[in-house]
């Protein structure tokens, strides 16, 4: 008969959840929240009207009009936000 150990008995299914989670990750290194635009499985599609409006936005501040395309990819509109985010030291 099969036994289990003092270690996996003790462990609360929280705990297993935690670790296999990359979302509840403590030091945020395994977060799905911080991946270059190069890595997004999306990146390619459209940009959403929210990365629309705030790169609109951005780029009027930034008083940089070329920045804003309205046909942009989402992972390309990442890049210009972070970018005009930098320049108006958002």
């Amino acid at each position: 008969m099969a036994t289990n150990s003092s270690a996996a008995r003790d462990r609360s299914p929280e705990a297993d959840s935690q670790e296999s989670n990359p979302k509840l990750a403590p030091d945020g290194a395994n977060s799905n929240r911080i991946k270059d635009p190069d890595d997004w499985v999306t990146g390619h599609e459209p940009m959403t009207g929210a990365q629309a409006s705030y790169l609109k936005t951005l780029s009027e501040q930034a008083h940089d009009p070329d920045a804003f395309e309205p046909g942009l990819e989402k992972a390309e509109a990442s890049r210009r936000i972070d970018e005009l985010k930098a320049e108006t030291a958002r």
